[in-house]
């Protein structure tokens, strides 16, 4: 059975907030859409009071994390679109492995396990997080001059540091290193593993050329990584997008994209 959904919940990703999707909330409301921006269990308060204590998140888990972000997706009265940006993206994918959702877009997708490709850009990126062993333990925050490089890299320096003051926290550790480094290496399934080859709600990959952190080359091997399920699986890549694509100018060309394709594509069982 094929509707046409009217909800869409957008999903964060790490070292922002429910903030960063301000102006697609607003922009997709005007469409008619009613519009979700769920935080992470923690990341509810204000920017700049993670800044000042983000030990608040420095342990917070994947788990616990999904298991938020399902109830409130059950909490909806039919099966919304999923969209999710950077480790969003690996949740939304982990959310429609659960069977939720009636369709779902995931932009600069952080990957999911068993995705092993690892650009000199994206390692460039982490390596603030990852070059103190002890970070594990701690949430780990970009400079500005890091988030310039890791997420907005086709911006002025003036225009990156604006967007790293209104929106840049800090995040956990634990999952740079678990979910970053180590899940391709740990024994057993770990906590961003899906059945790629089960079927699920139609799936779509936007990636930024640009892209340093999550760059193409990881959107597509995950993309890939689909290729044995029966559900669909596809791939689109905007030139000249950095990481910072759902905020960056020319960001309504994204959020058109994504919402065009879902609402195209979305298939609600019963």
């Amino acid at each position: 059975m094929s509707e046409t959904p009217d909800i869409v919940v957008l999903v964060h990703g790490l070292w922002v907030t429910p903030r960063s999707w301000a102006d697609w909330v607003a922009y997709y409301q005007a469409k008619g859409l009613n519009v979700i921006a769920p935080a992470y269990p923690g990341f509810e308060i204000e920017v700049e009071a993670l800044r000042e204590n983000p030990d608040v998140i420095a342990r917070l888990t994947v788990p616990e994390t999904l298991d938020h972000l399902e109830s409130v997706i059950r909490s909806v009265e039919t099966p919304p679109i999923i969209m999710g940006h950077s480790f969003g993206g690996t949740l939304t994918q982990l959310l429609l492995a659960r069977g939720l959702g009636s369709a779902g877009v995931v932009i600069d997708s952080a990957p999911t396990e068993g995705v092993r490709v690892t650009p000199i850009s994206q390692a460039r990126s982490l390596f603030p997080a990852l070059k103190n062993p002890a970070n594990r333990k701690r949430a780990v925050a970009f400079t500005a001059e890091e988030w310039h490089y890791a997420f907005a890299n086709t911006l002025s320096e003036e225009d990156s540091r604006a967007s790293w003051e209104k929106y840049a926290i800090a995040a956990p550790g634990h999952w740079v290193f678990e979910y970053g480094l180590f899940a391709n290496f740990e024994p057993g399934h770990q906590d961003t593993w899906v059945d790629y080859t089960a079927d699920r709600a139609p799936l779509l990959f936007i990636a930024g050329e640009k892209d340093h952190i999550m760059p193409p080359s990881v959107n597509r091997s995950n993309a890939k990584h689909y290729a044995k399920s029966p559900a669909l699986t596809e791939y689109f890549e905007f030139e000249g997008r950095d990481h910072w694509t759902c905020g960056a100018p020319g960001w309504e060309a994204v959020a058109d994209h994504a919402l065009e394709w879902a609402l195209k594509n979305a298939v609600v069982r019963p």
